[in-house]
């Protein structure tokens, strides 16, 4: 067997196998859909049956006149804007000065931002608790809000990009009279838009999905996050699947929309980030 015959087997191989763990991986989505537009008897009796005999989109209809799931989902759409904005700002500078500022003691703090990411979130649980009860800011969304804004491993990720684009380039700006702030929106910024999306991309979908600080942080329903409030709708509804699978379906479609815009800067955002000095 010639080489050119062994990779094209190789490439079929790997192909096939790629194709089998994606279908593995969208069928439960795909079951899920399915059962949002079946009649709730046939959930479990054609399970299997993909396109139901007969669509059924009063389950869609049902959510449409529920008094909270939409608040649930404005409360969200405002949540993830506000967290998507301030982590936007405050990684993003953190990052520039990592990568461009010298500054005393900036190699030790940083060393130390990144030990913080051995200490799991689920452990500080507690301690945030205290501290936004003693703010008064327990059953707000800035709860949830304040507990995203930072996050140590993008810093991280975008200080490895930033050290990426030549030193000349800011160098020169500031020999012709710009401030660092001028660099960083000038030319730092636009010249890293594939991990910034990726950033944006991670950041949308962990917020949107957030669940242990809304149930925890925030105690009024009209209040909640959409993860939350699905757990709210399937004790109300029931064992009616086929109602739970819809606003299962709703919720998710926003991750999906921005995952597929952004994907092709996924890769770009991930390669570019590997790890430099």
């Amino acid at each position: 067997m010639g080489p050119l015959l062994k990779n094209k087997l190789k490439k079929i191989i790997y192909s096939v196998l790629m194709a089998l763990i994606g279908a593995i991986t969208v069928m439960p989505f795909v079951f899920m859909v399915s059962a949002a537009f079946k009649h709730e008897a046939a959930v479990f009796v054609n399970p299997l049956r993909i396109i139901p005999e007969k669509i059924n989109y009063n389950s869609f209809s049902h959510l449409f006149s529920h008094d909270m799931y939409f608040k649930w989902y404005l409360n969200t759409i405002i949540m993830v804007s506000i967290t998507l904005a301030l982590r936007f700002f405050l990684v993003t500078t953190a990052a520039y000065a990592f990568s461009r500022l010298n500054f005393k003691g900036r190699d030790l703090i940083f060393i130390v931002l990144i030990s913080t990411m051995m200490v799991t979130p689920d452990t500080t649980v507690v301690a945030r608790y205290l501290v936004f009860d003693y703010l008064n800011l327990i059953d707000s969304q800035w709860t949830v809000i304040l507990t995203s804004i930072v996050d140590v491993f993008f810093i991280f990720l975008l200080r490895q990009f930033f050290i990426t684009i030549p030193h000349s380039l800011s160098e020169a700006a500031i020999i012709d009279g710009c401030s660092h702030f001028k660099v960083y929106y000038s030319i730092i910024l636009p010249l890293s838009k594939p991990v910034l999306i990726t950033m944006i991309l991670f950041t949308f979908i962990w917020a949107w999905n957030e669940f242990v600080s809304a149930y925890v942080f925030i105690s009024s329903r009209e209040k909640q996050m959409v993860s939350v409030g699905l757990q709210y709708f399937q004790g109300e509804v029931g064992p009616k699947y086929s109602l739970q699978m819809a606003a299962a379906s709703l919720a998710v479609i926003p991750c999906i929309l921005i995952f597929a815009f952004t994907q092709k800067y996924f890769v770009q955002g991930m390669i570019g980030s590997g790890i430099k000095g």
